[in-house]
């Protein structure tokens, strides 16, 4: 196939785990034989090259033609709301990367230097406006890649403009694909069709996520960043410290815990809005000995080796369609304790019970239960390795990026291949 790829982020501009999705599944799709062309946002400085051959395939990247001064006599209200600085400048970007992407594929690639596509692919809202664009510029089918909703992220209080956006994006689009059954439904209940909607799962690399490949002495150095002693169990979260992953009720979890394993300590790694509050609230509960912060966005080894070192994983997440640090933490042979109430895929992809388990499933809103789950993978040494192989074990069988590719190529192969008989 030769297929269109609209996507946000895009190595080495590498934003959250839409940005890992995008980078492991497109190599995966050269590596089967199919043609891949990609369209992504540069960074803020536009320095990144605007046409390159990477890993197989052609990525193009925009430079940024600042409209901000603009949009306040066009955009909505709720737009308008997000601030005149960080929120309006963002959506002018967004804007101007979804037609100069469109109008570089349509007016340029295609029409000028004849490229011929078969499939154009949109990953969530932020390509949506491109991939609408291409589809009626060209007729071309398309793909509408759905990893979170705008009213799931939110909570319910995000943009009426880009819950729209999603809309046209998914009436749109030929096929909708997303993460997990309980996306779906969450899909199915906001009136997308449920005809278009396939599941694909994600994955992990594990080879890249394996504990033979950190060694003791890495381990060591993370653990005495966090002035943990060697008798000290270690739980940690790693993400984006933003309301919805939970991790407030993750703090207040810490003293349940500490009740029953007084050597528990929890580190917390990540970037977001509720930096401050998280720092207040562990100094009010009096916990500075028990958790530790490191306020940055961590490159992937340095993860993987916090995953090595850490003796559970946990991500109490309020909604969380899929969850690939779940898997990244299994495939590391750590047990997990995950957020399982709404909207959850890592419901779906953690085991809790029975000879398989890999992890527990808590009820995010409840600090008591995050702190039962963490004492069950925890206090048993010899449970807690058997949780971690079989976590392993799980990924393997189910949850790698080769699954994922193939499943995805499948989905894109088997709808062409109708579309071509019923023409």
């Amino acid at each position: 196939m030769r297929i269109a790829v609209l996507v946000y982020e895009y190595p080495p501009k590498i934003v959250g785990g839409l940005g890992t999705y995008a980078a492991e599944i497109t190599r995966k799709f050269v590596l089967l034989g199919h043609d891949v062309t990609i369209f992504t946002m540069n960074d803020d400085e536009g320095s990144l090259p605007t046409r390159e051959l990477w890993r197989g395939m052609e990525i193009h990247r925009p430079l940024h033609i600042d409209i901000s001064d603009s949009l306040p006599d066009v955009i909505a209200e709720d737009i308008k709301k997000w601030g005149m600085g960080k929120g309006v400048d963002f959506f002018s970007k967004i804007l101007v990367y979804n037609y100069l992407s469109a109008a570089k594929l349509v007016n340029d690639l295609v029409r000028l230097e004849d490229f011929q596509y078969d499939v154009v692919v949109a990953h969530d809202w932020l390509s949506a406006m491109a991939g609408t664009a291409i589809k009626k510029e060209l007729n071309l089918p398309l793909i509408f890649h759905m990893h979170s909703s705008e009213r799931g992220r939110t909570m319910g209080n995000g943009s009426d403009v880009v819950t729209n956006i999603e809309h046209r994006g998914a009436e749109m689009a030929d096929m909708i694909v997303t993460v997990s059954y309980a996306m779906v439904d969450e899909l199915v209940k906001a009136d997308f069709n449920p005809d278009k909607i396939q599941v694909c799962y994600n994955g992990v690399d594990p080879e890249k996520y394996s504990p033979e490949h950190v060694s003791h002495e890495t381990i060591q150095n993370v653990r005495q960043r966090y002035g943990l002693e060697s008798s000290d169990l270690m739980a940690l979260f790693v993400g984006r410290l933003v309301y919805v992953k939970g991790v407030d009720k993750l703090v207040r979890a810490m003293p349940h815990v500490i009740e029953k394993i007084p050597n528990a300590k929890l580190v917390v790694v990540g970037l977001g809005d509720m930096q401050d509050y998280l720092a207040g609230l562990v100094r009010k509960l009096k916990l500075q000995d028990h958790v530790k912060f490191r306020f940055e966005f961590i490159p992937e080894e340095d993860r993987i080796a916090h995953y090595a070192a850490c003796d559970v994983a946990i991500f109490p997440s309020l909604y969380e369609p899929f969850g690939i640090v779940a898997l990244e933490a299994m495939s590391m042979e750590k047990p997990v304790v995950v957020g399982a109430a709404g909207v959850s895929g890592m419901r779906e992809s953690v085991i809790p019970s029975g000879s398989n388990q890999c992890g527990f499933h808590v009820n995010p809103n409840d600090p008591a239960d995050i702190a039962w789950g963490i004492t069950s993978a925890i206090q048993d040494p010899q449970r807690r390795v058997e949780l971690g192989k079989n976590g392993r074990r799980r990924v393997l069988e189910e949850f790698t990026w080769d699954t994922a590719t193939k499943r995805t190529a499948q989905l894109y192969e088997q709808f062409l291949e109708s579309k071509s008989d019923s023409s």
